[in-house]
């Protein structure tokens, strides 16, 4: 790539008096991104030779008409990559040794066109309980993000703490303690992807095999596969319309011999079937775990989502200094949306040490940018705002499904349904228990997908679904309405 082979005019020092370089301004691709592909194509041919040095950035901004910070970032992104060099009081050249993968140019080749195919409409899944991701503050939150990340670039920081961003644990125990009732320090604190994430790091850290655990029986599965994931023993309790039956977890408590290792509880909002733990039984099942030497796990997933009345304070909140170790685990996701995997453990600084040394030792940390953003909305009440916002806007969804089940006759006798003081779901219980699997089969064929109430059994089955109505805009929550209807008009003509 001699000098003969260019026809560039050039200056002193080989450097070109100008460039012929055209962008396009009404390319998707931004300026600085296609200067340097340009300028890459012209090494690569040959009109820019080893060595040749460009002109300064104010003249090849001007030459090639655009601001001199898109030709700034454009060189300094060759440089990184090794296209050109920047020599100290001589300007910037290109490099003698040039790369052997053409990265600055490489542009992703363009998918063929995919074939059009009817498809019919998409279906309506009902969750079990989801926030309605399109109501987040994710600008805010993607805002935050930036911010964090720019920070943490600045100040090099290399890994984090593995209990996570010092910051975010800080605003987080303030936050538990003035809204939850908690006493809690940072230390206490470990943040985890999620609270499913919270539950297997538990479970790592605290379970060994032989151990047992606990669990409401219908109840959390994924929370059951995190238990035995670690070696440890599931033994199901059964819920009724008090919560947990604690005479059956005493029964199950004596026959172990003290392998009881830990209780799972949902108490706020029992999931999936949402009801309180009475506060006798909240006492009972303190003494159970005394007496046995057991841990109380208090899954508060949707603790922020209270409609009527006073919310129960958690376990954690009333548990005494003497009582039974409690391992408190909540969720940033609800507030946010799930796809924002955050969520935290509080527990004494014993089991904090056991924890922090099992996070080292999976992943070293979670994730500090997002970590750190959200404390800066904790911070700035945004994340307050939201859950205010949040209640107001599903509590009225809640009613409105409510009402609907109140109003159709279709429904009213197909349906039994207690009014939920807080959360994201209802559970509905049918009438008729041979009737759930022909409800799913014509459902599905309308388009709408519901889950069994039997996923939430460990055996057996449920007369019995849930269903999530947070994540649907009142015109879907009518359509779902709708759609039930006709399926439970045909089951009952067909009955008939």
């Amino acid at each position: 790539m001699g000098g003969a082979r260019t026809n560039i005019p050039r200056g002193p020092d080989r450097r070109p008096w100008r460039f012929d370089l055209a962008l396009d301004p009404t390319a998707a691709v931004p300026r600085q991104t296609q200067l340097a592909r340009a300028l890459v194509a012209e090494i690569q041919r040959g009109r820019l030779a080893p060595g040749a040095f460009l002109p300064g950035s104010r003249t090849l901004a001007a030459q090639v008409g655009v601001n001199r910070k898109v030709v700034v970032a454009a060189v300094d992104e060759l440089v990184a990559q090794g296209w050109l060099e920047a020599l100290p009081a001589r300007g910037v050249r290109v490099a003698m040794n040039l790369p052997r993968s053409p990265v600055g140019d490489v542009q992703a080749r363009r998918a063929e066109a995919p074939r059009i195919v009817e498809r019919g409409p998409a279906p309506l899944r009902i969750g079990d309980g989801v926030p309605d991701a399109r109501i987040a503050p994710v600008d805010a939150l993607a805002r935050a993000q930036r911010r964090a990340l720019r920070a943490h670039v600045r100040t090099g920081q290399g890994y984090g703490d593995p209990a996570g961003d010092p910051v975010l644990r800080e605003v987080l125990a303030g936050f538990v303690n003035q809204a939850r009732g908690l006493s809690c320090s940072r230390d206490e604190v470990v943040l985890t992807s999620g609270s499913q994430g919270a539950l297997s790091l538990f479970a790592l850290a605290m379970l060994k095999p032989g151990d047992v655990v606990a669990v409401e029986h219908p109840g959390y599965a994924p929370a059951w596969r995190a238990f035995e994931l670690a070696g440890a023993a599931v033994v199901h309790v059964d819920v009724d319309a008090h919560g947990l039956r604690t005479d059956l977890l005493e029964a199950a408590a004596r026959k172990l011999r003290g392998r009881l290792k830990a209780v799972y509880v949902t108490p706020h909002h029992q999931y999936p079937t949402t009801v309180a733990l009475a506060p006798e039984r909240r006492m009972h099942l303190r003494r159970i775990c005394e007496q046995y030497g057991a841990i109380v796990v208090e899954d508060d997933y949707d603790y922020e989502y209270h409609f009527d009345g006073t919310p129960l304070l958690p376990l954690s909140a009333t548990a005494a200094p003497d009582g039974p170790p409690c391992v408190y685990v909540a969720s940033l996701s609800k507030l946010l949306a799930p796809a924002v995997r955050l969520g935290y453990v509080i527990a004494a600084p014993a089991t904090v040490a056991r924890l922090r040394a099992t996070r080292e030792s999976l992943d070293r940390q979670g994730d500090v940018v997002l970590e750190r953003a959200v404390a800066e909305l904790i911070e700035d009440g945004e994340l307050q705002r939201h859950a205010r916002r949040a209640r107001q806007i599903y509590v009225q969804r809640r009613d409105l499904l409510l009402q609907r089940f109140a109003a159709s006759p279709t429904l009213a006798a197909s349906f039994a349904c207690e009014r939920p003081s807080g959360g994201l779901a209802l559970w509905v219980r049918m009438h008729s228990p041979g009737a759930v699997d022909q409800l799913l089969t014509r459902a599905r064929r309308e388009h709408l997908e519901l889950a069994p109430g039997s996923v939430h059994l460990a055996r057996g089955e449920v007369a019995a679904f849930r269903l999530g109505f947070a994540a649907h805009a009142p015109a879907e929550l009518t359509a779902i309405c709708e759609i039930l209807e006709r399926c439970l008009s045909r089951r009952l003509r067909t009955a008939r």
